[in-house]
Order: structure tokens, then C-alpha cells, then sequence
């Protein structure tokens, strides 16, 4: 328990996630960019930091887990970031889903400071977090991602090595892509039933304990057989990783096959367009 964990972004996933670091017993120090947010630590022993360059200042482990590239950007380099009070030998886990590209800038950075940086890209959301069950799938040097098992392991199970910075980050984005795509499968197939006279609750039911079952289809079905639910809640963070992927693709001349066309058809049910208009 030596080892002082920083965590900024405490929404709906990153929350659960710093709980179940201080209920380990960890020293934890806290900081966010809305002070209401913390009123939610107030019963625990976790310390407040009065700016993200004050919290690495006493942190051996930064983890972050804010929404998107220009969130990081602003956490890490922005004035009194956590650049600015990195210790040498400090360590930024990048729980945040951004580019590769991003993190491995970013990392140049760190590493120029005498720290170091790994991407640690999370699923399962809050409840995930809240029972300890997260997946957390990792890119970096294995020595600092064995450094940080420890505490990754106070929210989640498993925590997957990918390999070299940046692969937790395309697993991440994969990841999502899948799941979009069967959004746009699952409602389409639900709603044919429905053509050919099969109520979709009872078709959900059935396609639940058969082979073509999936997470998608849960989500849907809950949801009551459309995407309105989803588009509203989730719907530009899913538009952000289906293009993010596409980037990837299109930079390595790599074909994305069907899985993209079918997450496009979810974008589109949901109004959405892969680049924003």
C-alpha cells in the first residue's frame, strides 16, 4: 500500500473507480474540475488537491479518466497540469479512450520529464467498477504495467497486457466498433422479426439464450428494441470511436470489412454521421 495514486475524472465509471481504490487503503488524492463532484469522497480519507499539478506532486500513480483527447490534453499540458507537478519516476495511467496517436505523443512528453506512460483503456462502466469488475486492457513497458496491477486490480478483473503504448487504446476502439456494429444487427433483426410476426420481446428472449446472443442485443432489448436510449446516453462517445477506428484503418491501408459498415448503420440510426457535419 507504499504507492500514492492520484485520480482525476470522477464521473459515472472514473468515480467508482477512485472508490475502490481508497477503500483498498491506498493513499489517494483527489482532484476535480467541478468541486460538487468531490462531495461524494467526503466520508472517505482521500486527500483533495487543489490543482492537477498539486495532485502529481504527491502521487507516485496518476490515473486518468477524463472523456476525450482534448480532455487529456488540457489535464496533463494545460496550466498547473499534472506535467507541470510530475515527480521523476512518476507514472500516468490513461484510462481515458483517445487516440493512440494521442497517448504516444503524450508519452514523449512524460518520458522527457523523467516519468512514464502507459494507456489503460477501461470497460464495464460504473457498476463494473463499483463490484471490482473492469476490464482494463494495457499498453506500455511491462515493468511500469506490473507497477500498476496492484491498484488496477482494486476495480478490475482481468487486466490484459496488450502489448507496446498505444495497443490498449486500438483494443479499446475495437472493442467499441464491435459493439456498435451488432447495436445496428440487433435492432434490425429484432425489428424483421416483428415483420414476420414475432413479438421482439419474445425474439429477444429467445436470440438471449442462443447462439447469437450479445451484449448489444441486452442493451437493446432493455432499452425496449430502438437505439433512442442508447443514441441519447452514448451516442456521440460511439460516433468518436467509430471514427477514431477509421482514422487507424485508413493510416495503415487496412480494410475494416463489414464490422465498419454495420457500425455506420448504427450511427445512422441514431442520426449520427461518422464525421460530424
Amino acid at each position: 500500500m507504499d504507492v500514492r495514486v492520484g485520480f482525476i475524472g470522477l464521473g459515472s465509471q472514473g468515480g467508482p473507480m477512485a472508490r475502490r481504490i481508497i477503500d483498498a487503503g491506498y493513499s489517494t488524492t483527489l482532484w476535480a474540475r467541478r468541486p460538487g463532484t468531490l462531495e461524494a469522497f467526503a466520508d472517505t480519507e482521500a486527500k483533495v488537491a487543489a490543482s492537477p499539478a498539486d495532485l502529481a506532486a504527491v502521487s507516485d500513480l496518476v490515473c486518468i479518466c477524463v472523456v476525450d483527447d482534448a480532455g487529456l490534453e488540457e489535464v496533463l499540458t494545460g496550466d498547473h497540469g499534472v506535467l507541470a507537478g510530475l515527480r521523476p519516476g512518476g507514472v500516468i495511467a490513461v484510462h481515458s479512450t483517445v487516440h493512440p496517436d494521442t497517448c504516444r505523443r503524450l508519452a514523449a512528453k512524460v518520458s522527457a520529464q523523467g516519468g512514464k506512460l502507459i494507456d489503460a483503456p477501461v470497460s464495464g462502466g460504473g457498476m463494473g467498477a463499483a463490484a471490482g469488475r473492469l476490464l482494463v486492457m494495457v499498453g506500455g513497458a511491462k515493468e511500469t504495467v506490473d507497477f500498476c496491477r496492484p491498484v488496477f486490480a482494486t476495480y478490475a478483473d482481468p487486466v490484459i497486457h496488450l502489448g507496446d503504448l498505444g495497443s490498449g487504446q486500438v483494443a479499446k476502439l475495437l472493442n467499441n466498433l464491435l459493439f456498435t456494429a451488432n447495436l445496428a444487427t440487433s435492432v434490425s433483426t429484432l425489428t424483421l422479426g416483428a415483420t414476420l410476426g414475432v413479438h421482439p420481446e419474445l425474439l429477444a428472449e429467445v436470440l438471449a439464450h442462443g447462439t447469437a446472443t450479445s451484449f448489444a442485443l441486452e442493451r437493446v432489448n432493455a432499452a425496449g428494441g430502438t437505439l433512442d436510449r442508447i443514441a441519447a446516453h452514448a451516442g456521440a462517445l460511439l460516433q468518436k470511436d467509430v471514427r477514431l477506428v477509421a482514422e487507424l484503418a485508413t493510416a495503415a491501408d487496412a480494410p475494416a470489412g463489414a464490422v465498419l459498415a454495420a457500425a455506420d448503420a448504427t450511427l445512422e440510426l441514431m442520426n449520427r454521421q461518422r464525421e460530424p457535419q
